[in-house]
Parts: C-alpha cells; structure tokens; sequence
C-alpha cells in the first residue's frame, strides 16, 4: 500500500514541481544573495562614528588622562574601578572602549591595542562577551545590579578581563548604588568596572572613593576647528576657514556635537561649506551686518538701525537668534576694549570688527550694552511683543553714549558741591571745614573735638551716611537741636516774666515756672528743695546768637549778661560738686554734655 500511493504521488503535478524545486533551490539562493549584496547601498556611518578614537594618542584634548591611562597599563596598575567624569561629547565612552581593548588584546595588556586580532575586533564591533556596556538611565533598579552581582562570579569567555562600561551612572537610584558598594570595593581579580557620567555631583561618595577619578575636559575651539579640516581632507570637501571656525565656536568644546553639526552642514552645502551659505540657511545675523547695526547706533542713526532689524526679521532671523549674536558681538567688542585678541574668544579675527564703534565707545558704555542685551534675552520670554522688546532696547543702543555711569555722575556731583563751597560727598576724597566750606586741596581747619569722625576703613567709604544715628531716636540730640532747646528756654522765660509780676510780689504758689536748670539747683549752685522756688545763678542767664538775637534772658536782671547758649546750658550745672547733685541733675548734664549720646 505505501509502495502504491508512492508510485501516484511521482505522476502527479505536485511531485514535478517539489523536483523542479530542489533541483533549482540553490540557484535561487545563490541569486538573491548577490542581488541584495549588489543592490543595496552601503549604511552611511556619521562622522563621530567613524572618526572615534582607537587608541589613547587619538584622545584628542584629554592629554593628562590618556597619559595616566597608558602609564597604569605599562606598569601594570591596573584599578578594579574607573570613574569618567566631564561634560557632553569629550571622550568618556571612547576612553573606556579603548581601556577594555588595551587590556584584553591578544598582544597585551598594551597601552598600544592592535586593533587587528580577534578581540580587538570584536571590541571594535560591540560583539565581545566580555566587554558588557550597560545604560544607566534603563537599568538603574536593584534588580539590575543583582544581576550584576550574580555574572562577575564567571569568569570571562575569551579575554583576560570582564570589562563592565556603565554609561550615565548618576541615573542610579540611591538602593542600587548602595547594592553596588561591596561588588566594587572587592570584585574578583578578573573584573573592571568604568563609570562614566555628566553629572559628578550626583554620585555618592561611597562610590567615589572606590573609584579612581578621571575628569575630562572640554576640547579648545581651535584644536576642534584643525580636527574638523583634516575630516573635510579625507572626505574631500572644500570648506572655508570662517565656516570651519563658526562650527567648532558652537560646539562649546563637544567634538561629537562639532562632528554632528559638520555633517549637517555638509548636508546642504555640497562639497564646498561657505559661512554665507551657513548663515542663510540657519538663519544667523552675520559679522558685517552686525557691524552695520552697531555703526548707526553709534551715530545716533535710530531710523537706520530700525530698518536693519526690520530687514533681518523679514528674512526669518529669530528675534532670540538676533539677540544672542547682538550679545556676543558686544561681548567680543568688550574683550577687545581690554587688549583680548584671541580669535577663540573673540569668534573672528580682531581686524574684522569695526573700529569706529571701537573708538566711539568705552568699556564703560560696552558693559551697559552686554547688560542691555542680557537683559532683553530674560524679558522677551514673558513679553507681550518681543519685537517691541528689541526695538526699544537697539533705541537705547543708539543713545548709549550719553549715559552716565554712577561713579561719574558721584564724581560730577562732588565737583559741583565743591566749587560752590558746599561740603564734600562722603568717600570723595576732599575735607570739610566746621563752617560746612569744601577745600579743594584737601586741607582744611580741624573741626572741633565734637564734630571729628574716626577716619573710615579702606573699602568702607561712603557707608558712613547709613552708619550714623538718627537724630530724632530716644538719646540722640544734635548740637543744632540742644541751641533750639536753649532759645526755647529762654523765649517761655521772656514771656512769663512779661506777663506776670516779679516772683518776689507773688506768693510762692503762683509764682511762675522756670526752666530745667533753675528747677534742679537753686541760685547758689546747690540742689534745690522740693516746694522752695529757686532762681538761677547771674552766670546762667545768658545772651543768644544772632539768629536768636529777639530772645530774651530769663530775667532782667540778668539781660546785661552775655554768654552762648553752650555756656547757658552747662554754666548751672558747672561747678558743683559731684556728691551735691541729684540724680535728676546728673541725668540733665549727661544729655547736654554728649554722654547718653555717645552711649547709645
């Protein structure tokens, strides 16, 4: 029976075409697999790709750690824990790439790896077993690292070492950093382990001190505009200085982000890269137009600047764009008002700034223009028109010459004062005599023991009018005010004795009042009794100044007595002895002398 169904299945169609099949099968196989071969375009490979580094000399900027890398390796000082810190783009990975082939090439462990055998290869590949790269944003859970904990018990496949790459290590929570410490501190003799992150910060110090510590940093702009000439010579494109210069400045030391924008700026360009091209297609404000702009704001010429940024709006330049290159612009001229001519600070040659807004401005007026700007860039986020916001401050621009600086116009001031006679500005340097004239020479009468001040402290100057007590306090009285209180004294002292008798026709309960002193000490200089009137002294009564010339003496019998009102106050209370004066008494002498003053 199977013989039979065997013997109809060979005469059927479907037996003719499983032959036909087996028999042409490999034609078929051999035929698709040359046309995908020759059909299909080779992957492009980027430039940061294909210009990675394979050896430490490669390193490009990071002098101190491939040379400290390479001595471990030659004297055989090898850590079991590396820490790669730095900013974007500098190295990091790549370093750790070629610490792995240095130490589990077959002619090693070499600080030079062959690049040519087995492992270094597969290395180069990303397809070693021993070599596992792990991303620390997507594996930051305990979990991962028990698996960790669990794989560095085997030993590793083909090479010397099991080389563990955790890139982004700060993005590990705090439990599996704390799950991670004693598999760093003691892992096996045949485990390394490279961290590498942005943010050093964040890492714990328990990881920090079992690691050894390399920072990286960033690449200067010229060393990346050399790397980025010798690129367009292998890849055969023609391109501009300038433009090669623009890209390695906005790369801010990041040679991956420079090798990113290079490749998009090759892109559109061709094989030839031109800096005019880059910046109308990216939409930047150019260095001649930005001189443009500067020059009619220097000449006042307000119309014209208008019509400039109206220009370049137009063209699709974004106002934040404008801003930044406006503000870096007069940053350079800044640099450039202080001697700075390093075209890796400045952005372009010193010769092609202008010289017109050189000599028309100062650092002075160059600084308050960088605040300007600095300030539009804060403001245009939460303004109504930012246009606006641009406009009024290129107005301001156009008149930045007529302003004042602070210290000019302090300076101004003190001058003023001075040629008018008027006492100095405090911290300016010139002297003030008793009647309040300023000398220009700096000289002047000494002021009487009252009014000298204690010479101020270098760098404190000027903060003497915040530092002196308010006169209207409890305790404090000028010398102006203790007059005042005098002639006040002496003028209720007239009109009491115009308008009633003499004491001595009056009974003692209608007598009028007295001042202070004649209440506390009687006429002979001693104490007064409670309940006896009491008359002062004839050295009491005193004559006023001439701006109190109407004020009378207390009594008329002591008007013929002349003396100032410093006399008036201290004559009562001058001369008697300690031991005969009352506590309220030495509390009037102690606030008409400067002591509660002085105390305070």
């Amino acid at each position: 029976m199977p013989w039979t169904l065997l013997s109809l299945y060979r005469n059927t169609p479907i037996h003719e075409a499983a032959m036909r099949i087996q028999v042409y099968m490999p034609a078929y196989a051999l035929f698709f697999v040359f046309t995908t071969i020759y059909t299909t375009p080779m992957a492009y490979e980027v430039t940061a790709t294909r210009r990675r580094p394979k050896i430490f000399d490669e390193l490009v900027g990071q002098d101190f750690v491939a040379g400290t890398l390479k001595s471990s390796i030659e004297t055989g000082r090898i850590a079991h824990a590396y820490l790669f810190s730095g900013p974007r783009g500098c190295g990091k990975t790549s370093a750790a790439r070629i610490l792995a082939r240095s130490l589990n090439c077959e002619k090693g462990p070499t600080a030079t790896p062959c690049g040519v055998c087995s492992n270094c290869l597969e290395i180069s590949r990303g397809a070693s077993l021993d070599i596992i790269e792990i991303d620390g944003a997507s594996n930051n859970s305990v979990n991962d690292v028990r698996q960790i904990k669990d794989e560095v018990l085997f030993p590793p496949n083909s090479g010397r070492y099991k080389v563990y790459i955790i890139d982004e290590v700060h993005m590990l929570s705090g439990s599996a950093f704390n799950a991670l410490l004693k598999t760093i501190e003691e892992p096996p003799p045949y485990i390394v382990f490279i961290f590498a992150t942005t943010e050093l910060h964040k890492v714990p110090a328990t990881i920090k001190s079992r690691c050894q510590q390399f920072s990286f940093r960033l690449i200067p702009i010229d060393v990346i505009a050399g790397i980025l000439k010798t690129a367009c010579a292998e890849m055969g494109i023609q391109a501009e200085d300038e433009a090669l210069f623009w890209i390695a400045k906005e790369s801010t030391g990041s040679l991956r982000d420079a090798y990113t924008l290079f490749d998009q700026v090759a892109s559109f360009s061709g094989e030839n890269i031109r800096a005019a091209l880059i910046q109308e297609k990216l939409g930047l404000v150019g260095l001649d137009k930005l001189n443009t702009l500067a020059e009619a704001c220097a000449a006042h010429d307000t119309a014209a600047a208008f019509a400039l940024i109206d220009g370049l709006l137009d063209a699709g330049i974004a106002i934040e764009q404008f801003v930044i290159d406006l503000a870096g612009y007069y940053r350079s001229l800044l640099l450039l008002k202080n001697g700075v001519t390093r075209d890796s600070l400045l952005g372009y040659a010193p010769d092609r700034f202008s010289a017109a807004v050189l000599t028309s401005l100062d650092s002075v007026h160059l600084e308050r223009a960088l605040d300007l700007l600095l300030t539009l860039y804060r403001d245009i986020r939460y303004s109504v028109s930012p246009r606006f916001e641009l406009e009024t401050a290129v107005s301001k621009l156009s008149w930045l010459d007529h302003w004042i600086s602070p210290p000019e116009l302090r300076a101004a001031i003190a001058g003023a004062r001075e040629s008018l006679g008027l006492p100095g500005l405090a911290g300016t340097g010139g002297t003030v005599n008793p009647a309040g004239a300023s000398s220009a020479s700096g000289t002047a009468s000494a002021p009487p023991a009252h009014q000298q001040q204690a010479t101020p402290e270098p760098g404190t100057a000027g903060r003497e009018i915040y530092d002196r007590p308010n006169p209207y306090s409890p305790g404090s009285l000028s010398e102006e005010f203790k007059r005042h209180l005098a002639a006040r004294n002496s003028a209720q002292g007239q009109q009491n004795t115009e308008a009633a008798p003499t004491p001595s026709a009056m009974p003692p309960e209608t007598a009028p009042s007295v001042p202070l002193q004649s209440a506390v000490f009687g006429a002979s200089g001693a104490p007064a009794q409670p309940g006896t009137p009491s008359q002062p002294p004839a050295a009491a009564v005193s004559a006023v100044p001439a701006q109190f010339a109407s004020v009378q003496a207390e009594t008329p019998a002591a008007s013929a007595q002349a003396a100032t009102p410093e006399q008036t106050i201290a004559a009562p209370l001058s001369g008697v002895p300690a031991q005969t004066i009352s506590p309220q008494a030495e509390t009037v002498r102690r606030v008409f002398d400067g002591t509660v003053i002085k105390n305070q």
